[in-house]
């Protein structure tokens, strides 16, 4: 039931990146029409599009963690014996997800710090930045328990694109 509430987490964060990709497009080609057709652009269209960059970054980045692709010393573990490359595995696991506790901490406290003053460009508090990197951080945790459950279990995390 974890690995399926997990798997769907995991794609929605996969849509939700592709609809903030789609917004970025859309963002930076209203900035072009305005400033060479219009001939008046839009300030609010790059901040508005680098905002949404970060929440991307944050939901690839979460399903990179779940999909096991980010990066890895794999040529070093796969030489140990079977029991200690096991046991190698599941402590990356670990300190992958104590990063991604720190990255909620972290985002935590700057977005706090911050959510009381406003973006120069944007109706936003300026802690906004720091959201995603709350979110990564949550889905970090979320993904790297699952992998660590999963290889109590002897089984594999199926990517999300499966």
């Amino acid at each position: 039931m974890f690995t399926r509430f997990c798997a769907a987490v995991s794609k929605l964060s996969l849509v939700l990146a592709v609809i903030g990709l789609l917004a970025v497009v859309v963002c930076v080609q209203w900035q072009v029409f305005g400033r060479y057709v219009l001939n008046d652009t839009p300030t609010w269209a790059e901040s508005l599009a680098m905002l949404i960059v970060l929440f991307v970054t944050a939901f690839g980045l979460g399903v990179g963690v779940r999909d096991a692709g980010h990066i890895g010393l794999e040529s070093l573990v796969v030489l140990l014996p079977d029991q200690w490359r096991h046991r190698i595995e599941i402590l990356i696991h670990v300190l992958v997800g104590i990063f991604g506790f720190l990255m909620i901490q972290g985002g935590w406290l700057w977005a706090s710090a911050k959510w009381n003053e406003k973006k120069p460009m944007l109706p936003v508090p300026d802690g906004i930045d720091y959201v995603p990197v709350i979110i990564a951080g949550c889905l970090i945790l979320l993904f790297s328990i699952e992998h660590v459950i999963a290889s109590l279990r002897g089984e594999v995390v199926e990517p999300s694109w499966n």
